[in-house]
């Protein structure tokens, strides 16, 4: 009786009704956006039968799935590598409680996405990413286990590039070539490769097949050629906390970035008895608020400004609150990426986690010696060594940057390699080769985001208008002028920007040269090309069952 009781009070709570009123027009939106552009998926795998041309996409993550999912459904047929034998890139090796940090609204990697709450985790971003990948047939255009080792402009071809762009065109081989020749290379290896483990001294050196298996050290530790004492926990690389025994233990996160954060919180769900982050450099922590995220990102100037102090001050009231010596005071909101958050800094407030800036000295038996640093101190700065006692190590350091070696030709010369790229991400020496979410570093913003499909429909728009090609020498002058407009920021011009600066390169792009305009709808909504054959196997089953 009581149990019924409780379940038919619920639905007088306003708090229910506003939850529901909340889900249902989260969701009325993402259908509307579904509907105004998803571009429709080819009707079966022999689509397209008569393609416009062939693109390889290098990686089966999310930006590569999306990729070829916008290429397909515009005509053009796709193979996908990936080295690999799974779709997903990063997510598939990450944590099951990692998530989006950025409201989901802010994450439709493809214009199909269909979430179910704002903040979903691994599991459910892997599935839609799944899901749009049998969509639009690209499970039998994915070679997996396949990892690239070259890539090779046919002889031959791209030969006037330099000159004439309208009048040439590379084609491309991979690897052996079984698959054929290719009009264009995307590569979406992105910017996460393998766990990266910082040999600090004092570390226990693991052997390499416990380091893989996500088992940490797991009792295959060894001192190596280490001279002095070894730390006699385990330690796990942050992407390795599903199985972790982390309960009633004393954790000590190295890292202070967005996975450090949320190791320190994965640590204290598992009941671990308390949390110490070293933090070599202070990340700003931005609310959990799309409203609020959304307006930082609508900065148009990728850089620290006169004015940006203004942003900081909001978000120090708003965050850190009662903790205002977690305020970075080094680094200023427009020069890295933040972490969003709305837990941690209450944690650290609580006590739960103790936040210590420093130098680390080495590992001992049963803890880390750190050169504590003061708010103001830069790194190296520390004088007074403290030692932190804990029974795990988690090491938040991070991924290894995925390289891009297999090319053979020079597209990628110095001062216009990774991130100084055509529109950030477009080889300046050839504009068939693109790199989306590949030379990425910082932004405040998001990489899955509309971008993945704008990069791909300009990538099929060279392809399919040779007028709108850019030459190097335009390519190149494009990332001069962005070095000159945004000279002196923090890391260099391309190593940082927000959303809006990426949409006003986007914009100028058609506006700068007038003959794209008529690609301005195409490119910016995806609206148009849509293949004739795709239209005509639409109507085939609706003429069958009136005819039936």
């Amino acid at each position: 009786m009581t149990a019924d009781i409780r379940s038919a009070s619920r639905y007088i709570s306003p708090a229910y009704w506003a939850e529901t009123i909340f889900n249902f027009f989260y969701v009325l939106v993402q259908h509307v956006i579904i509907w105004l552009f998803k571009p429709p998926p080819p009707r079966g795998p022999e689509y397209p039968k008569n393609p416009k041309g062939r693109i390889a996409i290098i990686g089966a993550g999310l930006t590569g799935v999306s990729s070829a999912a916008h290429a397909i459904a515009h005509g053009f047929d796709v193979v996908i590598y990936e080295q690999g034998d799974t779709v997903g890139g990063i997510w598939a090796h990450v944590n099951k409680t990692s998530g989006l940090q950025l409201n989901s609204l802010l994450y439709r990697f493809h214009p199909a996405v269909l979430w179910s709450k704002p903040f979903p985790q691994r599991d459910e971003i892997l599935k839609e990413i799944r899901r749009i990948w049998k969509e639009y047939q690209l499970e039998p255009r994915t070679r997996f286990n396949t990892p690239v080792k070259s890539v090779r402009r046919v002889q031959g071809t791209g030969e006037h590039l330099q000159e004439d762009p309208s009048g040439s065109q590379s084609r491309w081989i991979v690897n052996d070539g079984e698959d054929g020749e290719f009009d264009a290379i995307v590569v979406t290896v992105g910017t996460c490769g393998e766990p990266m483990r910082i040999a600090f001294p004092g570390l226990p050196k693991t052997d390499e097949s416990s380091s893989e298996s996500g088992k940490g050290t797991d009792g295959k530790k060894h001192e190596g050629e280490e001279e002095g004492e070894v730390f006699e926990g385990e330690v796990f690389h942050s992407s390795e906390l599903d199985d972790a025994p982390l309960e009633g233990k004393r954790i000590l996160v190295i890292g202070s970035g967005a996975s450090g954060v949320e190791a320190v919180e994965t640590a204290l769900s598992k009941g671990a008895k308390g949390c110490v982050m070293v933090a070599r450099d202070d990340k700003w922590i931005i609310p959990r608020n799309m409203v609020v995220d959304t307006l930082i990102s609508a900065q148009p100037f990728g850089r620290e400004m006169p004015l940006s102090f203004i942003w900081e001050k909001i978000v120090a009231w708003w965050n850190y609150r009662g903790a205002p010596e977690l305020v970075p005071a080094r680094a200023g909101l427009f020069e890295g990426t933040p972490v969003v958050n709305d837990e941690f800094i209450g944690l650290v407030k609580s006590g739960k986690c103790q936040y210590v800036r420093g130098d680390i000295v080495r590992f001992s038996k049963r803890g880390v010696r750190v050169k504590v640093r003061g708010r103001e101190d830069k790194p190296g700065e520390g004088k007074e060594e403290k030692e932190y006692e804990g029974d795990v190590v988690v090491l938040a350091t991070g991924f290894k940057k995925p390289e891009i070696k297999f090319f053979k030709e020079e597209l990628f010369p110095e001062g216009y390699d990774r991130p100084n790229l055509y529109l950030q991400n477009f080889s300046t020496e050839d504009w068939s080769v693109l790199t989306t979410n590949s030379a990425y570093q910082n932004a405040i913003g998001t990489v899955g985001h509309f971008h993945i499909g704008i990069y791909m429909r300009i990538l099929l728009t060279f392809l399919m208008d040779p007028d709108a090609r850019p030459t190097p020498k335009d390519m190149k002058l494009w990332v001069d002028v962005i070095r000159f407009v945004k000279r002196g920021a923090r890391g260099g011009a391309l190593s940082f920007f927000t959303y809006m600066e990426l949409t006003i390169w986007l914009l100028l792009f058609h506006v700068f040269r007038l003959d794209r305009l008529k690609w301005v709808f195409f490119i910016m909504q995806g609206w148009g090309v849509y293949p004739d054959e795709y239209k005509r196997a639409a109507r085939q089953p609706s003429r069958a069952a009136s005819s039936q």
